[in-house]
């Protein structure tokens, strides 16, 4: 099992950035493909961007390409979010995620998830 921790939500104007980290504790973090999901209130929760335990292949939803990156640190286990050129849309709760098999981008098979930081795009 995994402990997962958000943080540096926060609220941003719009072309502006903001870096989210996720601390994890528990089993080894190398063990875990990651996450970062989305959600707005009344909305369903929405992949963002995913990395495997590597760090070798990242994925991204097109609404986030060439904006956002995704890192991992696997020996601080610390994920990254990277997200430059902020746009009122991304506004949302951010949760850091971890499974233990593979990446999806379906939030219903991953296992593991963090309590959410809330990212604000306004001006």
């Amino acid at each position: 099992q995994v402990h997962l921790v958000e943080s540096g939500g926060g609220v941003v104007q719009p072309g502006g950035s903001l870096r989210l980290s996720c601390a994890a504790s528990g089993r080894a973090f190398r063990d875990y493909a990651m996450h970062w999901f989305r959600q707005v209130p009344g909305k369903e929760r929405e992949f963002v961007a995913a990395i495997t335990w590597s760090g070798t292949r990242t994925e991204y939803d097109d609404s986030v390409k060439g904006r956002f990156t995704v890192t991992r640190d696997n020996d601080k286990a610390r994920l990254y979010l990277q997200m430059n050129s902020l746009k009122p849309e991304d506004t949302a709760v951010y949760y850091c995620a971890a499974d233990p098999l593979r990446i999806s981008g379906t939030p219903t098979e991953v296992t593991y998830w963090g309590q959410g930081t809330q990212v604000t795009v306004s001006s």
